[in-house]
């Protein structure tokens, strides 16, 4: 078990840290003086509040694939059981959703174009790696148990 929760620490650090932590950081690091400077504002509260929903959302669904799902985020390392429990019951993508409101906080509170823009080009990239690589995955790893959670549950919201 030490082992499994060290890979998702690692591959959790790896892809929603790069995408939703580096990167936009990357992408504003020249602003980042004045987005701190700025008065909190309705906007500003609700950015931070977006982004923590994000945050916990992306943790959860984590932790959920580390011990219903036996396995980790990454495709190298894959779930060997179905994940449908928590928040899967609702989404059958709720950690791309909680990337994307870490990513919709960050770019509301930056009032940033580019991390607009970003986001929008990280939700086509979510979308396409899921029709091209999960879905058939899940399909062929897990068949009618997928198929039947697939009818149930929305693929996103």
């Amino acid at each position: 078990m030490t082992s499994l929760l060290l890979r998702n620490l690692f591959f959790t650090i790896l892809q929603p840290g790069m995408v939703a932590g580096f990167i936009p950081y990357w992408i504003i690091r020249n602003q980042l003086d004045q987005i701190l400077e700025k008065q909190m504002g309705i906007f500003q509260f609700i950015a931070v509040l977006l982004f923590i929903t994000g945050f916990v959302v992306t943790i959860a669904c984590i932790l959920r694939f580390a011990f219903e799902g036996k396995g980790t985020l990454s495709p190298a390392d894959e779930t060997k059981q179905l994940v449908i429990g928590g928040l899967y019951r609702y989404s059958r993508n709720p950690m791309y959703v909680g990337v994307m409101l870490m990513l919709i906080g960050e770019a509301l509170l930056a009032s940033s174009k580019d991390l607009w823009i970003y986001a929008a080009i990280i939700f086509g990239c979510f979308h396409l790696f899921i029709l091209i690589h999960e879905e058939p995955r899940l399909q062929r790893d897990f068949g009618d148990q997928y198929t039947q959670y697939r009818q149930k549950v929305r693929r996103w919201l």
